[in-house]
């Protein structure tokens, strides 16, 4: 390799290296962010109460489906094959409505988690994402997430920096 290009190569690769250094990474849990966020608290006591009128619900379904059994088992000696065939129809048809209603329960909690969290969620990212651009920060890790962070050396957590940010 001749002088002058070898040269040039050894300037390349030394600005390239140059570069990476000078690259930040940084953490934040953000879980623990989002915990302590204003209005999380409220969301979250909000989310658990309309779990438990969705649970009510479903509960009290049973309880009905309970008492409907119970009612047909104390006739069915009395009933005549037709009419019992077609209670079991009907009993297995509430079994099936109270299954549909478990998954749509999860469904609807799911929406409303996002509804009430979602602003919360991205007001912090929002947040993150200024904090990153304003410090120079190539790559923030989220250490809440199991396995997110592989090797992390020199980061700076930016738990302090993003809590100002957002006036905490």
């Amino acid at each position: 390799m001749p002088m002058p290009r070898l040269l040039c190569f050894l300037l390349i690769s030394i600005g390239s290296l140059t570069g990476l250094s000078a690259q930040q990474y940084g953490h934040l849990n953000f879980a623990n962010l989002l915990s302590q966020m204003p209005g999380t608290e409220a969301a979250e006591a909000e989310l658990a109460a309309y779990n438990q009128q969705l649970v009510e619900r479903g509960e009290q379904m049973v309880e009905d489906l309970r008492a409907r059994v119970r009612e047909v088992e104390s006739q069915i000696e009395d009933l005549p094959p037709v009419r019992v065939e077609e209670l079991r129809v009907e009993l297995n048809g509430e079994r099936e409505k109270i299954g549909q209603y478990e998954q749509q329960m999860a469904v609807d909690l799911e929406t409303k988690r996002r509804e009430l969290l979602g602003p919360l969620i991205q007001q912090a990212r929002d947040a993150i994402d200024a904090v990153a651009r304003e410090n120079g920060y190539l790559l923030v890790f989220d250490t809440s997430q199991f396995n997110t962070v592989l090797f992390a050396q020199d980061s700076d957590d930016l738990m302090a920096l993003v809590k100002a940010k957002l006036g905490m």
